[in-house]
């Protein structure tokens, strides 16, 4: 513990942060020295602050049971992130021969998700031309799409596209100019209110 008084603000910062979870649920910040509740490990990972979460008389890492659980008490609250055609997907997944890449797959789309949440902020701040835009969410419908197919699933999003449009390519780019309108909209809506 003295080292640690020894260390920056910032090298601590840095630190994965050791959460205590005890027999009667509580859970102990070892950095801050006190009781915390779930929502406060929510509020930490919207910070992007790490931390593990290890049961205090095993020592066993239970992280994974506690993300879940704040998952769970999310999804309780109000109005719900995840679909239940996408739980029930997930589920079936369960005991399948790809059980073991789904983490691999989710991690890598969230990744892009993340990325491409943050182009699509700078777009709207006039960073990028629509065409990005564009090129973007049609890269992301292409990966959720492939690895639907990958994974014996139809295709998110309403099943697979029509054959002979797609071969012409009218839905595309129709896609295309259906997102640069919203997206000139939003342009619009956005200077109008400043």
């Amino acid at each position: 513990m003295a080292k640690a008084q020894h260390r920056s603000k910032s090298d601590r910062d840095n630190d994965i942060i050791v959460i205590k979870k005890y027999a009667n649920r509580r859970l102990y910040d070892t950095d801050k020295s006190r009781y915390i509740t779930l929502d406060d490990l929510a509020g930490m990972i919207r910070e992007g602050r790490e931390f593990t979460v290890e049961d205090a008389k095993s020592g066993d890492d239970i992280t994974h049971s506690v993300l879940t659980q704040i998952i769970m008490e999310e999804e309780s609250r109000g109005p719900t992130m995840l679909p239940v055609k996408f739980l029930r997907q997930i589920i079936a997944l369960y005991g399948d021969s790809v059980q073991s890449i789904v983490p691999n797959y989710l991690d890598a789309t969230m990744d892009s998700f993340r990325d491409n949440q943050q182009r699509v902020g700078q777009a709207m701040s006039g960073a990028l031309g629509s065409d990005t835009l564009a090129e973007m969410t049609r890269r992301n419908m292409a990966m959720f799409q492939s690895a639907a197919r990958a994974f014996g699933m139809p295709a998110m999003g309403g099943g697979a596209p029509d054959t002979e449009a797609t071969a012409n390519g009218n839905d595309k780019d129709a896609e295309i100019a259906r997102l640069k309108a919203e997206l000139e909209a939003l342009k619009k809506s956005s200077a109008s209110k400043k």
